[in-house]
């Protein structure tokens, strides 16, 4: 037993014996224990079952004898399997030694950690290493568990990764690095990767899976948010999925912040401003209170740190109820003492009412190092369906703030635009009437976002390829509609700004 009174977590593999990973890794590519290969044994329902911690699904597909299905059973879904297979695919003698497996029972082995395939970006066969019941679903009610247990791929950690900017830097840090999944992607385009976590398991489980993965090894420092760094050290990519709920207490050290209410949060953004290089991103997952009597997008505004741009979007917004029950669940309560589980509720609940906090809303906070006189802060609702990857779209929002800052109104009239691949036009008025009640632009890439334009506005980024300066533009549309030209180029620079801001029109 810990002294927690938990059970003690299993011993992780040495991290020492990269010759082992390496031979590791060969033994599992050949035997196609990849993302794509998982797919086509399990198949696609009960693949997405294993998002959901169903694996009834994948043992009933895994009841054969063929190598993958052996690997599948072992690293995956947590089952012994006899040592004669075991050894006809892996070198059983070296994991047994470096504790990648152990001996089980009679004539089997067992892994110690769970392994879960993980495609890359660019198809890269990548493999993240996580304490046993943690490969799927993320936490999956593991709530008898030590607090130090280490997680393996969750919907958070691939959202984050996907918002990402992407591009050649010096260095990275992965601040809360977890099992390593942030640490890994950075790896393909930073030429150092720093990752720090408060659980030095997790640092541990981190290198394994950047070797098992065979990726770079990163500089890996314990402590927590921004304390193993040394005074002088920034970075051009800050990137962290950090242990963002908001509970009474840190029970769990893989989710709990372990501040009082969103301070975790706050401190990362804010302690960023300092740690970026110029032009540096920092991406961040995070939990914000909405307070009684505060406006929610203030509060937010008063995070971001002085010389930084900021694009900060809330995905979802959640009651106090509805929030401590999520967490409650994921922690495994709900399958507790019902007395117990009432007063953990509570808990909850008194810390809310303590606070005055009425909901909590979860997104993303982007920052941009900027040497910009009036650094921009944008904060928005946008709870809708968007496609990943979104680092390229990040970028290029930044992109246009460089622009639109650099563009008085005058300028935008003499600037040529054209407008983005696969925006659409919807009208929306009664049937059979002569003009539509309004006109919404909406896209289908990225944000996919959807904005109402009048008819000048639509008409003017239905006519924009580049070949005519917007003022052009706007001065044939003048004659069309019968409206002074003066008059138009007067009112609509603002609606130009706004297209431009939003992505629906770029420079041509």
């Amino acid at each position: 037993m810990s002294i927690s009174g938990l059970p003690a977590l299993p011993a992780v593999p040495a991290a020492g014996r990269p010759d082992v990973a390496v031979r590791l890794r060969d033994a599992l590519l050949a035997a196609s224990f990849t993302a794509d290969g998982l797919l086509e044994l399990l198949g696609a329902p009960a693949y997405a079952a294993l998002a959901r911690s169903e694996t009834v699904p994948a043992l009933r597909a895994t009841r054969g004898d063929t190598a993958l299905e052996v690997l599948v059973r072992l690293f995956l879904l947590q089952q012994p399997v006899p040592l004669a297979r075991a050894e006809a695919v892996l070198p059983v003698e070296a994991c047994l030694e470096s504790g990648w497996l152990v001996a089980a029972g009679g004539n089997e082995v067992a892994a110690t950690v769970d392994v879960r395939p993980y495609g890359g970006p660019d198809g890269e066969d990548w493999f993240i290493v996580s304490d046993l019941g943690c490969a799927v679903g993320g936490a999956g009610g593991i709530g008898s568990r030590e607090e130090g247990v280490v997680l393996g791929v969750g919907g958070a950690s691939t959202t984050l990764a996907g918002i990402t900017v992407r591009r050649p830097v010096s260095s990275a840090l992965d601040l809360g690095t977890g099992s390593g999944i942030q640490a890994l992607h950075a790896a393909l385009h930073a030429t150092r990767v720093t990752a720090t976590d408060l659980n030095p398991r997790a640092l541990h489980v981190t290198a394994l899976t950047l070797a098992l993965s065979g990726a770079p090894a990163a500089d890996l420092r314990e402590g927590s948010l921004y304390e193993p760094l040394r005074d002088d050290e920034t970075y051009d990519l800050i990137v962290s999925n950090p242990p963002f709920v908001i509970s009474p207490g840190a029970r769990l050290t893989y989710r709990d912040g372990g501040m009082g209410g969103d301070d975790l949060c706050r401190s990362l953004v804010q302690g960023a401003g300092e740690r970026l290089n110029e032009g540096g991103f920092a991406q961040f997952l995070a939990n914000w209170q909405h307070v009684e009597g505060e406006d929610w997008q203030d509060r937010l505004r008063s995070w971001v740190p002085r010389g930084c741009d900021a694009w900060i979007v809330q995905r979802e917004v959640q009651d106090v109820t509805q929030y401590a029950e999520l967490w409650l669940r994921d922690a495994g309560d709900h399958r507790g003492e019902q007395a117990e589980y009432q007063a953990r509720y509570d808990a909850w609940l008194d810390e809310f009412e303590a606070r005055k906090v009425r909901a909590v809303g979860f997104g993303w906070i982007t920052l941009r190092r900027t040497g910009a006189a009036v650094p921009s802060v944008t904060v928005e609702e946008w709870p809708h369906p968007v496609e990943q990857p979104l680092g390229e779209t990040v970028r290029a929002h930044f992109g246009r703030l460089d622009y639109l800052r650099a563009h008085d109104d005058a300028a935008l009239l003499e600037g040529h635009f054209k407008l983005v691949a696969e925006v659409v036009q919807e009208q929306v008025g009664l049937p059979g009437a002569e003009d539509p009640e309004h006109v919404v632009l909406r896209q289908n890439r990225g944000m996919r976002r959807a904005t109402r334009v009048d008819t000048v506005g639509a008409g003017f980024a239905g006519v924009c390829d580049g070949t005519l300066s917007a003022g052009r533009i706007l001065d044939a549309i003048a004659q069309l509609v019968g409206e002074d030209p003066v008059l138009l180029r007067d009112r609509t620079p603002a609606q130009i700004r706004l297209l431009v801001e939003q992505g629906f029109i770029e420079p041509a």
